[in-house]
């Protein structure tokens, strides 16, 4: 039986991203999200509309995306309710955020250089996805500029770092699920993902097939650098 409910949030379970981008001062800011998705080599996200991860990224036209697993969960939960932002939002004061300056050295991470943007890697995460700004979406529009408060942000994937970890032994361009444990947030709380429940016809689809104009990009970016 189902009822009618009013959720405060919708969130049913989304990957963790910790967002690398350069403060304008040239130092760092990392910032944990968890509205993200991607088609090929696009990825959407989520994010507050004032904070200090999409001034950087709307000034830079850059960013990394950075994947923890589930080993880095301690460090991602060390950044929650911190803040680049300073003055603090008032929105945020009210959730009791923070400032910090040291993202970094407040999760205990390790920031190492990238080797097509400015934006920082995260040593520690599995998985590092080089971006560039490509669009910007606000959220709510059509109440009124007063009322946005979320946008949402197009980036193209420029290149993509795994850690031999994670690293199918037949495919080095190929990521191994049964190696690979994403860090997963629902309902604001942190999960795991289990063993495979069923197997998949999808994966019967060999994956060129969905390599695009984008993933070949990437690829050519790659042996020129």
């Amino acid at each position: 039986m189902h009822h009618i409910s009013n959720q405060s949030i919708l969130y049913f379970g989304t990957p963790v991203v910790l967002v690398g981008t350069t403060n304008d001062d040239d130092t760092f800011n990392l910032a944990p999200i968890s509205s993200a998705f991607w088609l090929g080599y696009r990825c959407m996200i989520g994010i507050a509309a004032h904070s200090k991860t999409t001034e950087n990224i709307l000034r830079t036209k850059e960013c990394v995306l950075n994947l923890p697993s589930v080993d880095q969960v301690g460090a991602v939960d060390r950044l929650a309710l911190v803040t680049g932002s300073n003055p603090v939002p008032a929105g945020k004061v009210l959730k009791g955020y923070e400032h910090e300056a040291d993202k970094f050295g407040r999760a205990g991470l390790t920031p190492v250089a990238s080797t097509i943007v400015k934006a920082p890697r995260v040593l520690e995460c599995p998985v590092h996805l080089e971006a560039t700004f490509v669009a910007i979406h606000p959220f709510a529009a059509e109440t009124g500029i007063g009322n946005i408060r979320s946008v949402t942000l197009e980036l193209k994937i420029l290149r993509v770092h795994l850690d031999d970890s994670i690293v199918s032994d037949q495919n080095p361009n190929h990521v191994d699920p049964d190696k690979w444990r994403p860090l997963i947030m629902s309902f604001q709380q942190f999960y795991g993902l289990g063993a495979q429940v069923h197997p998949s016809k999808l994966a019967s689809v060999p994956e060129q097939l969905y390599r695009t104009n984008d993933t070949e990009s990437a690829l050519v970016q790659g042996v020129m650098s």
